[in-house]
């Protein structure tokens, strides 16, 4: 099927622009408490108990069983649910080893690639390369601080592409599934992934009274408020757009992350975030000047 209709940046307002700021930074806070379960549950533990406190919460609240889906519907909230899994499940196991700005910073080569995919512009390669050396700077040892965790790094370079497979599926549930039933029913979904992984981890630990009610707050911070809130913009903003406008998240992370968890980075790596933000923002501006490329068909 075709995908959904890009609408230029200049028509779509700051309207979209402001749920999306509201979501990056409910989602770095958030996920700065929620790495402090890690001890406790593990990170997959912590994965299973977001995603399945807030489907829980939004199935309450909304009652999806009232809405009758088609099959096509279905399948499309069922990939953005299954991706929405997976990029959590490696993201937080990524953030056992490293830094949350550093995390972030990685991460966010998805939104970036998805933003280049969908100009075309050769100019964007000279983006993703500056990107590429700011990420180069993240992950060199240097200053006498230990390196980086390869492993790490290979978990926070899968939820890169998750993060992007985030984007293509969300827009195109959008396109499909009226907004107020995609975050739920792909929570729903999600959770077929996620807890399951989340028990097999920590098992009985997720019910101990202190970790289901942190487990509360995480989930409202991390998953039921921003999703929803990028759904609202998800439906409004063309899916280049919706990436860069995250450019700051890396930023916002790396200052979640010093004021509640006291993590500090060296000054290389935080030239290393302020590369990977200087290239979505030179991304965005150079597309704004030229003519958008039509978004490639939706996978079937």
């Amino acid at each position: 099927m075709p995908a959904p209709h890009l609408t230029h940046p200049s028509r779509a307002g700051l309207g979209p622009v402001v749920p999306l700021v509201a979501s990056m930074v409910s989602l770095c806070v958030g996920t700065s408490w929620a790495k402090s379960l890690f001890p406790i549950v593990g990170a997959a533990g912590v994965t299973g108990l977001r995603i399945g406190l807030s489907m829980l919460l939004l199935v309450a609240v909304q009652g999806p069983w009232r809405w009758r889906p088609t099959g096509r519907q279905l399948r499309a909230v069922a990939a953005y649910g299954v991706v929405l899994a997976c990029m959590n499940l490696s993201f937080y196991a990524c953030l056992r080893t490293l830094p949350l700005g550093v995390a972030i910073a990685i991460e966010f080569l998805g939104p970036l690639g998805v933003a280049v995919l969908y100009s075309g512009r050769r100019l964007d390669l000279a983006w993703v390369a500056l990107a590429a050396g700011g990420i180069a700077l993240l992950v060199a040892p240097h200053g006498g601080r230990a390196p980086l965790d390869p492993a790490g790094i290979g978990f926070a370079l899968s939820a890169a592409l998750f993060w992007g497979l985030y984007i293509v599926t969300g827009k195109r549930a959008a396109a499909l599934v009226p907004e107020r039933w995609i975050v739920c029913l792909g929570l729903c979904f999600a959770s077929l992934v996620a807890v399951p992984v989340g028990v097999a981890s920590a098992g009985a630990s997720l019910l101990r009274p202190e970790v289901l009610a942190m487990g509360g707050v995480v989930a409202l911070l991390c998953s039921a408020l921003p999703y929803s809130l990028e759904m609202m913009a998800l439906k409004r903003l063309p899916a280049h757009v919706f990436g860069v406008v995250l450019s700051l998240e890396p930023a916002v992370g790396a200052l979640a992350a010093f004021a509640i968890l006291g993590e500090t980075l060296g000054g290389r790596q935080g030239i290393g975030i302020a590369a990977v933000v200087c290239a979505s923002i030179g991304s965005t501006l150079a597309r704004d000047a030229a003519p958008l490329k039509q978004a490639p068909p939706a996978a079937a």
